[in-house]
């Protein structure tokens, strides 16, 4: 781990979990993700280097409170704000918790951009409805809130959603009306979704990664597994494509949920973040 004055990289862990639909223990995965890293080798044979070198410093976690969602979105938006003021030049990946925190890193880069950012979104589920459970900021409309978001400038972000095998028809029809793009998982079995995906994007990019997005077979420690999700690979051919011909400006990594002897799924997560960094270190 590096001092902040020498990292290229921040780590920023969100051990939030308050709307978790089935399965919980989202509140862990920032924890075990960091203890999984401890296990990685640093050579990356893909890259042929070692990405840690950029430098890696990981935060403390925020507590974001028991006062409810809404203001604990609100905080972690205002903390995130003055986090991008600081960092500069550093790429920011947090770690949550559910997948609500990301409406925040989302909507500072709307901001930051005036809408000039599309948020590519790995996930098994649109996460698209207006509210569940009675909340418009429950983990399942995390990407309501990010589509109705508006800069100040007046402009919106676009999303781009691949992975998805879940949906209900509210989210279809916001889908058709508001023109997302969406892979869907049974149409990855085809070659050219990748491509597809990619020119889709625009110069500006920001990735939410909800786990569930891979085959449980991978990762079955999330709170609502899907089957027939992504692979290792799948996740791989589009991520160093998107690193490679887009301007990423940052990620998340949302929903693991650990599991006793799963080790293996906050492994793949930690790896996961780690070739985030290593692509992200050959940007040009």
């Amino acid at each position: 781990m590096s001092r902040w004055e020498a990292a290229g990289v921040v780590i920023l862990p969100v051990p939030y979990e308050a709307t978790t639909s089935w399965g919980t223990g989202t509140r862990e995965g920032p924890a075990a993700i960091i203890e999984a890293s401890r296990y990685i080798e640093w050579y990356d044979e893909e890259l042929d280097r070692e990405p840690y070198e950029v430098g890696v410093c990981t935060l403390p976690s925020i507590d974001l409170g028991t006062a409810g969602p809404e203001p604990a979105i609100a905080r972690l938006r205002a903390l995130y704000d003055d986090l991008l003021e600081a960092a500069g030049d550093r790429f920011v990946i947090g770690l949550g918790g559910e997948h609500s925190i990301s409406s925040a890193p989302a909507t500072a880069w709307v901001d930051r951009l005036d809408g000039d950012v599309t948020i590519l979104q790995f996930d098994a589920h649109t996460d698209l409805r207006d509210r569940h459970h009675h909340s418009p900021w429950n983990h399942a409309c995390v990407m309501r809130r990010v589509l109705e978001y508006r800069a100040d400038g007046g402009n919106a972000a676009d999303i781009v959603a691949v992975g998805i095998r879940a949906l209900t028809l509210e989210e279809r029809d916001v889908i058709r009306e508001r023109g997302i793009e969406v892979v869907f998982a049974h149409e990855m079995r085809r070659p050219g979704w990748v491509g597809r995906a990619v020119e889709a994007l625009g110069e500006n990019v920001y990735i939410t990664f909800d786990v569930d997005f891979f085959d449980p077979s991978l990762i079955p420690a999330t709170g609502t597994p899907e089957p027939g999700g992504g692979s290792w690979w799948d996740a791989m051919d589009l991520l160093s494509r998107v690193f490679r011909e887009r301007n990423v400006v940052g990620a998340d990594i949302v929903e693991l949920a650990p599991r006793p002897g799963g080790e293996a799924s906050a492994f793949t997560a930690a790896k996961l973040a780690y070739k985030m960094i290593g692509f992200r270190s050959e940007q040009p």
